[in-house]
């Protein structure tokens, strides 16, 4: 097997994945999707001059001085009158600006007496929100390609949009194989134990914005992974184990036997070099991740993100930041090694600590994590305080 550079791999496999069709749905249903469209104003915000505080609507001209009281605007019922010379009108945040008036007093520096209100001296546009001062009519908002937040959710509907045009979200199935995994909470043979990665592996894509399935795991039987990947109904399918080439490993066959494009067949990554990936021949995707959980959600990172990034119409979420180490690390061999490692903020700058033991069967070790330290291919060695590349990891 050819091993390819992690940026080769991805590469490749980003380069079968397209855009999944778009489809109109409600806003309040948006939420996690990506937008397929452009999203502009069909008009100003606010669309009229308004009050930024409670108060007094004024001509600065007319202050400082005693005022003449004509009527009342208040958020939703605005003055339909205009302003004349030595007159105010009391006025409430968020309210309509009366024609004529420039400022306001907020109520604090104002003394009413009767139908006459005593003002201080006022600045024009003194606590005045003006007409398109969040956005104009026809601004595009938000561009296509950005993930629908809450508060992209609420720009949009700022926007008056009820509904918005957003890709399909991709269809996952999870399957993890091997005569070792049981599922939780199953009793366990004597050499068996539990499945951790796809249950992790489901949280991850459903985070993602995929919908996901996590299918019943299945055993070392080349009949049965067939019929397994035969019978997933997704875009994608995810296996977990049996990816190597190993007597046990069915996985690269089972998906030979449905007609198996590779596009990948093994990475030069620590952990997980068993990593591939392939396109079934009904056009179904196909990416083999290894056994051991950690190799697993290191290679989720690195290639699962992004492709469902692809499909979902977003760029891919790969953004690494340079970091401190804290202390030596020794040279790199030939494959490039995603450590698992933890970050810590001191002095305004950000340190990383790989975890001593990097062992890819340890759960543990990435339970505590919250970051990846890359280490190149054949890099040098780095003393403590030297700077290296970091992929944070999102923990709540």
């Amino acid at each position: 097997m050819k091993l390819l550079a992690v940026e080769d791999a991805r590469g490749r496999m980003l380069a079968e994945i397209a855009p999944l069709p778009a489809e109109t749905l409600p806003l309040s249903k948006a939420i996690g999707r990506v937008l397929a469209e452009d999203v502009s104003a069909i008009r100003d915000q606010p669309p009229f001059d308004a009050s930024a505080m409670d108060g007094w609507a004024v001509r600065s001209g007319d202050t400082p001085g005693t005022l003449r009281i004509i009527g009342e605007s208040a958020a939703g019922h605005g003055y339909a009158g205009g302003l004349g010379k030595g007159e105010a009108v009391r006025i409430f945040t968020g309210a309509a600006v009366p024609a004529g008036a420039d400022a306001i007093v907020i109520q604090e520096d104002a003394q009413r007496d009767g139908e006459a209100v005593t003002t201080p001296q006022t600045r024009a546009g003194q606590h005045l929100r003006p007409r398109g001062g969040d956005f104009k009519s026809d601004q595009v908002l938000l561009n296509a390609g950005q993930r629908i937040d809450p508060w992209r959710l609420s720009l949009a509907a700022s926007a008056g949009r009820a509904e918005v045009s957003v890709h399909r979200a991709p269809k996952v199935a999870i399957i993890s194989t091997g005569e070792e995994i049981i599922e939780a909470p199953g009793v366990p043979g004597p050499f068996q134990i539990y499945d951790s990665g796809a249950p992790a592996l489901l949280a991850m894509v459903r985070a993602w914005g995929a919908e996901a399935e996590k299918l019943k795991p299945v055993r070392d039987d080349l009949d049965a992974v067939i019929a397994a990947l035969r019978d997933a109904k997704a875009d994608l399918i995810v296996t977990v184990g049996g990816a190597s080439v190993g007597d046990h490993d069915l996985v690269r066959a089972a998906g030979e036997a449905l007609g198996l494009s590779m596009k990948v067949a093994s990475v030069a990554v620590r952990p997980g070099k068993p990593t591939f990936f392939g396109v079934l021949a009904d056009g179904r995707r196909m990416l083999g991740l290894p056994g051991n959980p950690a190799s697993a959600f290191v290679c989720a990172e690195l290639f699962l993100r992004p492709i469902l990034a692809a499909y979902q119409g977003a760029p891919a979420p790969f953004a690494t930041i340079t970091a401190r180490a804290t202390t030596p690390l020794a040279a790199n061999g030939p494959r490039e090694h995603w450590m698992r490692a933890k970050l810590t903020h001191l002095d305004g700058a950000i340190n990383v600590q790989p975890y001593g033991d990097q062992d890819s069967s340890l759960v543990t070790v990435f339970a505590a994590a919250d970051a990846l330290l890359r280490r190149p291919p054949g890099a040098p060695a780095v003393e403590a305080g030297g700077l290296v590349e970091v992929l944070p990891l999102a923990r709540a």
